[in-house]
């Protein structure tokens, strides 16, 4: 899709819960062959967009702190999520004292520092999945040890195993060349 067709769209890649509308549609596009779209093309392609626009983030975001010094330390792990530092060299390397590192990210992104790195991770996690990365590699890129205890984390947070977190077939939607919008599974009914 062209970044006119998409200027409606949240600027930031984000997880946004599929609807079924949504799934069917994309599947529907997933098969049209690279040419001009037609009519109804067009119309299936407005629908996606319409529905990824109007779709709220899903509770599983990653908020960023605003402060100067957070946002370094939340910028770098989340470029980067298999960092092992601890909240006290974080804290040096940010030139901030590590109750306020601490403080400041409870009360600027609702989670603490740790809570914070580890869902930094999973939600790299979840775009490493939709681009069908194996969980063997992806535990290893996000600095598990081994795949069980990445596997168990996920298990516990998600209620399912990577490898059947998107089904059969991962999916994603490119808008423009470095637009990536992550879509997550339909919520459990």
């Amino acid at each position: 899709m062209s970044a006119h067709a998409c200027a409606a769209l949240p600027k930031e890649p984000r997880v946004i819960e599929m609807t079924g509308l949504l799934k069917e549609a994309i599947v529907r596009a997933a098969e049209w062959e690279y040419a001009p779209l037609d009519d109804r093309q067009r119309h299936i392609a407005a629908v996606i967009l319409d529905e990824i626009a109007g779709s709220p983030a899903d509770a599983f975001s990653l908020p960023m702190p605003s402060d100067v010094r957070l946002l370094r330390i939340a910028t770098a792990l989340a470029d980067s999520p298999a960092h092992t530092r601890s909240l006290e060299d974080w804290s040096i390397w940010a030139h901030a004292a590590p109750r306020t590192v601490s403080r400041r990210f409870v009360s600027e992104t609702g989670m603490t520092f740790t809570a914070w790195r580890q869902r930094a991770r999973l939600v790299r996690a979840l775009e490493l999945l939709a681009a069908g990365e194996p969980v063997t590699s992806i535990a290893l890129q996000l600095g598990y040890d081994n795949a069980s205890a990445f596997i168990a984390l996920f298990r516990r947070t998600f209620g399912t195993t990577p490898g059947r977190y998107f089904g059969a077939e991962p999916t994603t939607l490119g808008c423009a060349p470095d637009s990536l919008a992550t879509l997550s599974k339909p919520a459990p009914k």
